[in-house]
């Protein structure tokens, strides 16, 4: 029977992976995946009170994402990017290279700032708002895009607030945010430069050397500008002004103030409250409403656009797959991954962390890493390990699942994000020339994190 369930659930799993990565007549992500996760549900394998159980596990994610794009959409409105896009234009004096740099440098913050899908909700538009004011060729802006992408959601593997699935995972372990810090910081640090550096390297010959130099008084006049065309209002519409296009207002540096302390108020009591048995997404909640509130008085635009600018096909691909992987689990799939990993993994921290870690990174790449931190981290709970090795195990799993997911766009709803913001952008990019550059990329630099966490650790323990 165990068998039996285990060869329905992995043959849905199969089939719904091949139709994402093949994706005839282009379908959204969702759609397979949703088909799989009713197809899960019909064979019996996730009863109805499972289906209530993973909503509960996917609501507190899922509300602190929509809240991160609703600070997105309203920062938007206030001419942020605008004000990002030009100051990055500004700061490269005509050096594509040092561009380059810059969007590494900001990306990654900004992830630090928000969490990598709020990253990439606001970098991702920053850096196309440049390379339009910057009229590179759509060869050109692929390095900077995707370098972008990249950095924005591995940066979450440095402090545990940045990613909603080390969150839920560390409660699992027992550790809290500042013993997470000082064991990642630093592995996932130089994981993070391996990327960089490599993607530079990559990108050699696509990266410009000089670019046009934008002068601060062109950038002054483009940051008055605030009319839009209509046909381009979806996530995000930045388009540069032309002469067609006037400025028309100016950017309202007080509301601009406001919402900035706002959002740096509500990413502090993430980790203020969290002691206290708050979860996130009551501050994010809290947050996104303080800022609707904030541009519908000072602007007098109402919170209909959000609706309209959300893309909730990621959010219905999150829960469809969790309730796929969660199939997978009650089919036996953790007692296979114990029996045959759990020997190996208790020996020693150095097969903990590599075991574990590329076991991550390879069912991230098929599940999305959500779902797949749940079960590397219920998996290594029932292993009976000693802390050390424990710890180690569950740091591995979580670069695994934050920088080895890279490989294919389904291993983050990050990265959906950044194909969804895209398309939106009418900037074609397929799944295969993002799996060219990362599969040359991200394996090297996944080694590269775990070494650099294994040497790391053998200083605490």
């Amino acid at each position: 029977m165990v068998e039996s369930l285990l060869l329905t659930a992995g043959s849905i799993f199969i089939i719904t992976v091949a139709l994402l990565i093949l994706r005839p007549y282009r379908m959204n992500e969702a759609i397979p995946v949703t088909i799989g996760a009713i197809a899960i549900y019909i064979f019996g394998i996730v009863s109805f009170q499972d289906v209530i159980s993973i909503i509960g596990i996917v609501n507190g994610a899922a509300i602190t994402i929509l809240s991160t794009i609703v600070m997105s959409i309203v920062l938007e409105s206030i001419g942020f990017f605008r004000w990002a896009a030009f100051n990055l234009a500004i700061r490269s004096q005509g050096s594509g290279r040092a561009l380059f740099w810059y969007i590494n440098v900001i990306c990654f913050l900004m992830t630090m700032f928000f969490n990598n899908d709020g990253s990439i909700l606001i970098t991702t538009p920053i850096i196309i708002q440049t390379l339009n004011v910057l009229n590179l060729k759509t060869r050109q802006k692929i390095p900077y895009l995707l370098s972008g992408a990249l950095i924005a959601t591995g940066a979450s593997a440095p402090i545990g607030v940045s990613n909603l699935a080390n969150l839920i995972s560390l409660k699992i372990v027992g550790l809290d945010l500042n013993a997470y810090a000082t064991m990642m910081l630093i592995p996932s640090m130089i994981g993070l430069l391996s990327i960089s550096f490599l993607l530079f390297f990559h990108f050699r010959k696509e990266i410009p050397v000089h670019i046009p130099v934008i002068h601060r008084d062109t950038a002054e006049w483009f940051q008055q500008s605030t009319n839009r065309s209509s046909n381009m209002r979806r996530i995000h519409p930045l388009m540069p002004t032309t002469a067609a296009n006037p400025p028309s207002s100016s950017i309202d540096w007080r509301m601009f103030v406001i919402c900035i302390i706002i959002v740096i108020l509500t990413r502090i009591s993430f980790f203020v409250l969290q002691p206290l048995g708050i979860s996130t997404e009551w501050p994010a909640i809290v947050g996104a409403l303080l800022l609707i509130a904030v541009r519908w008085l000072r602007k007098g635009i109402a919170p209909t656009d959000i609706a309209s600018k959300t893309p909730w096909h990621i959010l219905l691909f999150a829960l469809g797959m969790y309730v796929i992987v969660y199939g997978l689990y009650n089919a036996g799939l953790i007692e296979i991954i114990i029996s045959q990993l759990g020997e190996y993994v208790a020996d020693n921290r150095f097969n903990a962390i590599f075991i574990i870690g590329l076991l991550l990174s390879f069912m991230s790449n098929l599940f999305n890493n959500l779902p797949s931190v749940m079960i590397g981290t219920l998996s290594l709970t029932e292993m009976h390990l000693e802390p050390s090795i424990l710890h180690a195990g569950y740091f591995a799993s979580i670069i695994g699942a934050d920088i080895g997911a890279l490989i294919l766009p389904m291993g983050t709803l990050a990265s959906l994000l950044w194909m969804h913001i895209l398309r939106e952008h009418n900037i074609h990019f397929t799944w295969r020339k993002y799996i060219k550059t990362t599969l040359v990329v991200i394996p090297i630099s996944l080694l590269i994190s775990f070494t650099s966490l294994y040497y790391w650790l053998e200083l605490f323990y």
